[in-house]
């Protein structure tokens, strides 16, 4: 099965893992595009496993490996910033990848003969190093195409040039917000988790950060936000370096995210005292995203002073029970009487625990 799928001149890897190729990159992604209509060549077979008719696309499985190709086809964006309209499926090769974001990412190479295709002179902007969009509607069509040319730019080591940087800026100017926002989340995550500060600071300076929202930030961090990250790593990496704008929120967020930004903002309006309790027990319970969105926007080291802190006392209400002291609200204040002890002496033993739980109840 998989001869007969390599050996059909139609076929073709696309995009990215041709890109990778001419890079001396390793691609995690494997794009197959087919000229004409997958679902009529392969959607019969057994080795189909699945049919997506709206895009003309099938998936197979052949030695153990799941393989998808998609069709050639057209797409217009009759709302600008939304998913597109697939149309003219089966269409040729050529109109298929002028439809792609860069020049560098529509390049098709055939699984039959190994020719690279390249109608729009992506092999030499690979070679100059040179981001390139393919006509002058691309990010009106996809304004998440900015963030996919910062994130390309950062993991090659590309720029745009002069042609794409000046749409690139006359959008910014004015965006419409009428867009997609789950797309636009979707590529800010896969562009900070990458944890670059060059990242960042180039989402600062070229205000591609306006993207998220047209409220404008009241201070934008100035902090080493990559090694932060790299010594307190966190799952959310995408929210420590943009949770502080203040029209996150209009990116679609999961409970989990939104409970890190309402810890931050729940941070910011709190008076935190310097003392080890103070800090403590402000922290405590905090998603350490939040911690950190606090830590580089406050410019402070009382979130950096919380991690470096013992707050696990030993003494449990079985123990307050054994010295015969009935349950209550006492048992509350007696661990925290605990806590500022043990805060102030991480060393305290368990013995020594139980004996300050007597003389709190003295």
């Amino acid at each position: 099965m998989e001869n007969l799928i390599l050996k059909d001149k139609n076929l073709y890897y696309i995009g990215g893992v041709v890109r990778d190729e001419l890079l001396g990159r390793d691609s995690f992604d494997v794009d197959l595009t087919y000229q004409g209509n997958a679902i009529d060549k392969f959607g019969e077979l057994k080795e189909c496993i699945k049919v997506n008719e709206p895009f003309g696309t099938v998936r197979l499985l052949v030695d153990g490996k799941e393989i998808d190709i998609a069709s050639t086809r057209d797409e217009k964006y009759d709302k600008k910033g939304h998913l597109p309209e697939v149309f003219d499926i089966g269409c040729e090769l050529k109109r298929d990848v002028l439809r792609r974001d860069f020049t560098i990412n529509a390049l098709a190479k055939s699984t039959l003969t190994g020719e690279i295709v390249d109608y729009v002179n992506g092999v030499n902007d690979i070679k100059s190093k040179c981001l390139k969009v393919l006509h002058d509607g691309s990010f009106i069509d996809d304004p998440t195409r900015i963030v996919r040319g910062l994130k390309f730019a950062v993991r090659f080591g590309f720029e745009l040039d002069e042609h794409t940087k000046n749409l690139q800026e006359t959008y910014l100017k004015n965006i419409d917000y009428d867009m997609s926002f789950k797309r636009l989340k979707k590529e800010l995550i896969e562009t900070f988790n990458l944890n670059r500060q060059e990242t960042f600071d180039r989402f600062i300076n070229q205000k591609i950060y306006k993207l998220i929202g047209e409220n404008e930030p009241e201070e934008i961090p100035d902090y080493d936000i990559e090694t932060l990250v790299k010594k307190y790593p966190v799952d959310n990496i995408w929210l420590v370096y943009i949770g502080w704008h203040p029209d996150i929120e209009n990116l679609p967020l999961t409970r989990e995210e939104q409970k890190i930004i309402d810890d931050y903002r729940e941070l910011l309006s709190t008076d935190i005292k310097e003392d080890n309790y103070s800090v403590y027990k402000s922290f405590e319970g905090k998603s350490k995203e939040a911690i950190l969105l606090y830590t580089l926007t406050q410019k402070s080291e009382l979130g950096i002073k919380y991690f470096s802190l013992n707050g696990n006392i030993a003494v449990t209400g079985e123990d307050l029970k054994s010295l015969g002291i009935p349950p209550s609200k006492e048992y509350s204040k007696c661990f925290d009487y605990i806590l500022k002890e043990k805060l102030s002496n991480p060393d305290l033993t368990r013995d020594e625990e139980l004996n300050l739980a007597k003389q709190f109840f003295k």
